[in-house]
């Protein structure tokens, strides 16, 4: 029998989700972002759920081709543009459209020799100083794309660094207009906060957006705005495989940082760091034990994490334990809240599993 860990992918959260945030974006299309392998999910896996997009925005080229061997032949965008001059052969060969964050890959689409131009999204740094062109070298960076025949359609992006915080994206967006507002070409801003937060305005939400962390049920600015009425697409569920029952001043587990002060039952649960647990995670973490509400005492270790059993006397050897996403009996572990409690983001538990832990999709409906 093998060891009893199971995430699920729930398809029909996908969809709600893409059909919840292209509420929000109006008239804007919606590239479905599936970059890092659909946020850990894996493309394959939800593919079907996430069809129905209007795009798919991602990094990596081998993802790229894993999407055209699905059979979508819609567009494709890569977030970062290419690596290397050679990556613009696969470009034309599949069809793909790119962004272009620096002169260096204007350079590369200069000396490129293609029978069929390409499809640019020009990347402004607004503020958030990782990728992009700064606003005084924009226009002539648009220029210089506008005048190779290597080009067709230009398109305008950027990325809000404080969509999901106080700041806000005003400031970025002022900058960006006042750097572009006059160029022609459609224009991509919003990320999954900045659409949840400020898509209402069409001038915000554009011609494009690109939903990423909210598609997979997560929100981006948990806990300031709940959960957006998102529904979790990925379950990680697992089983007690042993019980120890403590005194007052009994330790669990590595370096002891947890410590009875009363007696207690505990229970081993089937699920570590090498699973894609962090390890970091508190005593204190929220867990559910046979669909009821728990936690985690002692130090997460490389297989095994502990429960506390303590309001939950009829659980055993075989009691399902969920770390997120919903129980087999239909109850919620919301993923920001156990990332929250352990100091991260949902982003990272769902990137993070391992693996080693199985993956089975579940077609069902919403909720199951």
């Amino acid at each position: 029998m093998p060891r009893p860990i199971l995430a699920t992918i729930h398809t029909a959260a996908l969809r709600a989700n893409l059909q919840a945030l292209r509420l929000h974006a109006g008239d804007a299309r919606v590239w479905a972002v599936v970059k890092a392998n659909a946020y850990g999910h894996g493309i394959e896996r939800v593919f079907d759920g996430l069809h129905a997009a209007d795009g798919f925005a991602l990094l990596d080229l081998a993802e790229a081709q894993r999407l055209r061997a699905l059979g979508w032949r819609g567009p494709i965008l890569l977030l970062e543009g290419v690596f290397d001059a050679r990556d613009l052969e696969l470009c034309s060969r599949l069809g793909l459209w790119h962004t272009v964050h620096c002169e260096a890959q204007i350079d590369m689409l200069a000396a490129h020799k293609t029978h069929e131009p390409h499809r640019v999204f020009l990347k402004m740094n607004s503020g958030m100083n990782r990728l992009g062109l700064r606003p005084a070298q924009f226009r002539a960076a648009w220029a210089r794309l506008d005048a190779l025949p290597q080009v067709d359609e230009i398109s305008l992006m950027t990325h809000f660094s404080d969509a999901d915080g106080a700041r806000g994206i005003a400031e970025q967006f002022a900058v960006f207009n006042a750097a572009c507002g006059d160029l022609p070409g459609e224009r991509c801003l919003c990320n999954s906060a900045a659409l949840l937060r400020f898509g209402a305005d069409a001038q915000v939400a554009s011609d494009w957006v690109r939903a990423g962390i909210a598609l997979y049920g997560s929100a981006p600015d948990f806990p300031a705005n709940g959960d957006w009425g998102l529904e979790p697409t990925m379950s990680l569920r697992t089983k007690i495989i042993g019980i120890q029952e403590l005194q007052a001043g009994d330790s669990v587990g590595y370096g002891s940082t947890f410590m009875a002060d009363q007696s207690m039952r505990i229970g081993v649960v089937a699920c570590g760091y090498a699973d894609g647990y962090p390890r970091h995670a508190p005593t204190g973490t929220p867990v559910l034990v046979g669909g009821l509400r728990s936690r985690i005492v002692g130090r997460v270790s490389m297989d095994m994490l502990t429960v506390d059993l303590s309001d939950a006397p009829q659980t055993g050897i075989g009691t399902e334990v969920t770390l997120w996403g919903r129980s087999a009996g239909g109850q919620l572990l919301g993923i920001d809240e156990v990332a929250a409690r352990a100091g991260t983001v949902g982003y990272e538990l769902m990137c993070a599993l391992a693996a080693r832990v199985p993956v089975a999709v579940d077609a069902g409906t919403v909720g199951s």
